[in-house]
């Protein structure tokens, strides 16, 4: 799970062993943006949160299927755009 906030990122990195059970979490992660950071739209704050938690948990991710649950909807709508942003595509 990720999201951002004006300020801050965060993720929790979970793993869920069986359908319709909790997620058991394995570790939490946050920091601050930098002042530049702290200028971007909320949509690229959003994929910001994401490459932030990928790169954090990539040890425990390697060779896994990853899920990623965020509560923007627009990320949705980028992934079928042909046009975004040089900044949103990397």
């Amino acid at each position: 799970m990720c999201d951002a906030s004006n300020s801050t990122l965060g993720a929790i990195l979970g793993q869920q062993v069986e359908v319709d059970k909790p997620t058991h979490v394995i570790a939490y992660a946050s920091r601050t943006m930098d002042p530049a950071q702290i200028n971007y739209t909320t949509m690229e704050k959003e994929l910001l949160v994401i490459v932030f938690a990928l790169d954090k948990f990539c040890a425990y991710l390697l060779g896994s299927k990853v899920i990623v649950f965020s509560d923007h909807a627009t990320l949705k709508y980028l992934l079928k755009k042909l046009d975004a942003k040089p900044r949103l595509i990397r």
